[in-house]
């Protein structure tokens, strides 16, 4: 069987050095399964322990009955719901659960101070939706304990609230509403198939917009009618168009939307419902749109520009579609953003490759930025911090009609080297790295003096919709091959090591390991691979059924033979021999995108083939590792790693 189901958790006579026969024992350590991990120096641990401590603050609401915001923040072991009740105030919290809590949903009017919130077990992603009432500190579960549920959206009214669930059938998105009085009582509106989410209500309440997604290039929005479940479908078109975030506009019968019709990026546009008819508001700006929020009166509309992984905010005036960039904002990444109940605040997340991530608010009329939240770096000196700087490189086709540059960030330590590398792959495959806040980044670059380098390797979203499809199906090792320019471009930096360079990443970014460790064995020192896919089609065949069809889309279909024996032939665990370099996997048992299979089935054939594997995976997370002391015990090992491969 090719997917370990199970796991063995006695001791395993297994291979652990190249021709050495060796025991290697599965040791737990309360939810931790370690294996051949050695202990971790006092040195290590208690150094890293500050960067480990780092918080951040995320904007999730305005409380407009009470007044204040809601964030997300830790202070113990998760993230939970806190609320601060004026710019610098205490974070109070108001949630208290041993599984992380992300995000808030609040209502916009109304005077019951409530809120809904997503929480699951143990990082398997079904999450359950919740509703905490501030009157009393109750909280009640909304949904059926065993669905997936997600995306709250509420009516302007406050009323109602609609979101997307799988529980008619555990695969398909269908869209709900609940009325205020009777949350738990649900009403279906949408069972159309296929992957749904809510994303506004019309102004009077009657209607919906929603959004079918099959990829991240082809995208539907739709319009809901919520008492007849009628479908009303925006702009139709025979060609693909990748819809973004979108509003209703409040005072008439029109939406703002984000699309990349007839261009290379996602623009700002207005649709008008009864002629069919669109107008391009955001022309002039050659980058992603990426966020839009709009005022309850339909006046003013914020929207951010993804420029080169920077964020770029805007003001618009919906009267006359005059707009301004907002030149006071903090750089850095926004997160989730939105006006008050007046029109008269805009609050958003700013995260800075400097800073975590902090909650300011802009006062329209005044222009003057306010900061809610200071968030804490674990004590330490900021000022030695590394900004990443933009560097481009060429790549193997560059010169044969493939793109002209791959885009990175990179940390350059302070001295004259030559520096240790390490490489981070960002996942996805459709991600971006961008310049935000990571301590572990920072404890590597000004901590150990390695250099710390983040490339958008094609298929990376920011640069177009063009650049996003160059690593689909066929192409799928192209972007591998962007890796191996890059080790060229460091090879000719006097100030880096191209004997030391060692390779990091996560889902997509974990395949990406594991392809470069094999295809660049020789020149690559180890690899970090985190919840990676080892093999094309058991991945495709064991990830959870509702987003298994989304994945084809991006990889291929594994059903079909041709691209079956493609798949294969690119899989790394099919090639595992090629790699003698040390390495960690670390994997999530819960896991619902990258099976825990995945990381095991490598793991077996590196063993089998007596190479220097080291395994971590914990039993109570997924996709990731979001709890402080699982978290806390991956990084030192992570550290540790490094610095064996590494040196310094």
């Amino acid at each position: 069987m090719r997917i370990l189901q199970g796991l063995c958790f006695a001791a395993l006579t297994m291979m652990t050095g190249a021709g050495t026969a060796a025991e290697v024992e599965r040791v737990e350590r309360g939810n931790l399964v370690i294996e051949n991990i050695p202990e971790i120096p006092g040195r290590i641990s208690d150094r890293l322990r500050q960067y480990r401590e780092s918080r951040y603050a995320a904007f999730q609401g305005w409380d407009e009955a009470g007044g204040g915001i809601y964030v997300t923040t830790r202070f113990g072991e998760t993230n939970q719901v806190h609320h601060v009740a004026k710019p610098g105030g205490a974070r109070r919290q108001l949630t208290f659960f041993d599984e992380p809590v992300s995000a808030v949903a609040a209502p916009p009017a109304g005077d019951r101070r409530v809120f809904i919130f997503p929480k699951d077990v143990g990082g398997g992603e079904f999450y359950q939706l919740f509703m905490f009432d501030q009157a009393d500190g109750s909280v009640t579960q909304l949904t059926d304990g065993e669905s997936r549920n997600g995306s709250v959206v509420w009516s302007n009214s406050g009323e109602r609230f609609v979101y997307y669930s799988t529980r008619r059938n555990q695969r398909d998105w269908d869209l709900y509403v609940s009325d205020i009085g009777k949350p738990q009582q649900a009403r279906m509106v949408l069972s159309e198939g296929g992957t749904w989410i809510p994303l506004d209500w019309s102004a009077d309440d009657s209607r919906l917009l929603a959004m079918k997604y099959v990829s991240i290039t082809e995208t539907y929005y739709y319009v809901v009618d919520v008492g007849s479940g009628s479908l009303q479908q925006v702009n139709p078109s025979e060609q693909k168009i990748a819809y973004g975030d979108a509003a209703w506009d409040r005072r008439g019968n029109g939406l703002y939307l984000t699309s990349d019709e007839g261009s290379d990026f996602r623009q700002l546009r207005h649709y008008d419902l009864s002629t069919g008819k669109q107008k391009v508001l955001s022309g002039g700006i050659n980058w992603d749109v990426e966020q839009v929020a709009i005022s309850d009166d339909g006046r003013r509309l914020a929207f951010s520009v993804n420029e080169d992984g920077v964020s770029r905010l805007y003001l618009m005036n919906t009267d006359d579609d005059s707009m301004r960039r907002i030149e006071n904002a903090p750089v850095g990444v926004i997160g989730g953003m939105d006006f008050d109940h007046s029109g008269a605040r805009l609050a958003l997340t700013v995260d800075s490759p400097l800073s975590p991530d902090d909650v300011f608010s802009i006062d329209i009329e005044r222009g003057t930025l306010t900061r809610w939240t200071d968030s804490e770096v674990g004590g330490l000196d900021s000022g030695r911090f590394v900004e990443p700087e933009l560097v481009r490189y060429p790549t193997f086709d560059s010169d044969s009609g493939g793109p002209p540059h791959i885009p990175a960030f990179y940390y350059r330590p302070e001295g004259v080297g030559p520096f240790p590398v390490v490489i981070v792959i960002h996942g996805g495959p459709e991600g971006q790295s961008r310049p935000v806040f990571s301590s572990f980044y920072q404890y590597l670059a000004s901590e150990r003096g390695y250099a710390v380098i983040r490339p958008n390797v094609r298929g990376s979203t920011g640069y177009g919709k063009e650049y996003v499809k160059l690593d689909n199906g066929f192409k799928r090792k192209d972007s591998v091959k962007d890796i191996g320019a890059l080790l060229d471009w460091i090879k000719g930096r006097p100030e880096l090591d191209a004997d030391r360079i060692a390779v990091y990443g996560g889902s997509y970014g974990g395949y990406m390991v594991l392809a470069s460790m094999v295809d660049y064995n020789d020149r690559l020192a180890c690899g970090v691979d985190v919840v990676g896919i080892s093999n094309f089609v058991t991945f495709l065949e064991n990830t959870k059924e509702y987003r298994r069809d989304l994945r084809r889309v991006e990889y291929g279909d594994e059903r079909d033979p041709k691209m079956r024996e493609y798949l294969e032939d690119i899989s790394p665990n099919n090639h595992a021999e090629k790699i003698t370099k040390p390495m960690l996997i670390v994997q999530g048992y819960n896991d619902p995108r990258v099976p825990v299979g995945e990381s095991e089935q490598m793991l077996e054939v590196m063993r089998r083939n007596g190479q220097n594997v080291w395994y971590l995976m914990a039993r109570d997370e997924g996709h990731g590792f979001r709890k402080k002391i699982n978290r806390d015990y991956y990084l030192n090992s992570t550290a540790m790693f490094f610095e064996q491969c590494l040196g310094q």
